[in-house]
């Protein structure tokens, strides 16, 4: 049986641990939203191809491949998701061609999540508009495990805000369009925001000219995470 002294100092030794480990996670603070890297934006021959974009799959396969549990507490994936039926009817249509018909090859993400550190959540959202944030009711689902439970995406993001996640890197395409959408929401939400220049491509904009048009004097900066010769950056 443990005497007092002894007892007290398990208790302030587990309340250390549990400090620590909260102190870890809020350290960590990063989150990583990746935009739209679907065949018909990021392949040469996608139906909305993105000039450039064909060039950043590599690169951004590599990057995320470098991620690490101790660094990064998620990644999410957004799908630009559209149907062939109800695609003529949207504002959408009078700007671009149909694109990202749902289950085509065009939807499909070019990036291999498996090649990602299994210890990382990984989680996904479709959307049928630009911004990601304009339709009610979306949810954010588990890509590691589809059987489980869906959860409202903005439950999910108040969440990593609660628990003390604040920054957020985001690479993908369109920097002028879906990636400006994403990043308007976050930075809506409180986090502040970090662009890869490198691992994304706009189409009439490039992310310099988005974040000194849109974004000047907010928590939103322009970086890069691989050195010229693509490889990560330290």
């Amino acid at each position: 049986m443990l005497r007092a002294p002894a007892l007290l100092a398990l208790r302030v030794s587990e309340k250390t641990r549990l400090c620590q480990a909260a102190a870890k996670e809020t350290a960590m603070a990063r989150f990583v939203v990746v935009v739209d890297t679907q065949w018909d934006f990021m392949a040469g021959a996608g139906a909305l191809s993105v000039a450039g974009a064909e060039q950043l799959v590599e690169p951004m396969q590599r990057w995320l491949a470098t991620l690490a549990p101790d660094d990064v507490t998620g990644i999410l994936f957004t799908f630009d998701t559209h149907f062939r039926e109800t695609y003529p009817a949207s504002p959408e249509a009078q700007m671009f061609p149909i694109h990202c018909v749902r289950g085509t090859q065009g939807w499909g993400n070019m990036l291999d999540m498996a090649q990602i550190d299994p210890a990382i959540p990984l989680y996904r959202i479709e959307k049928g508009v630009f911004d990601m944030w304009a339709e009610p009711g979306l949810a954010i689902e588990n890509a590691r495990g589809a059987t489980r439970p869906t959860v409202d995406r903005e439950a999910f993001f108040a969440d990593l805000a609660r628990r003390g996640i604040t920054d957020v890197t985001v690479i993908g395409v369109a920097a002028d369009y879906c990636v400006r959408w994403a990043v308007d929401g976050l930075l809506d939400r409180g986090f502040a925001v970090s662009v890869a220049a490198d691992l994304t491509r706009g189409i009439e904009r490039q992310i310099e000219a988005v974040a000194a048009d849109e974004f000047a004097g907010k928590p939103m900066t322009v970086d890069r995470v691989t050195d010229p010769r693509g490889a990560a950056a330290a």
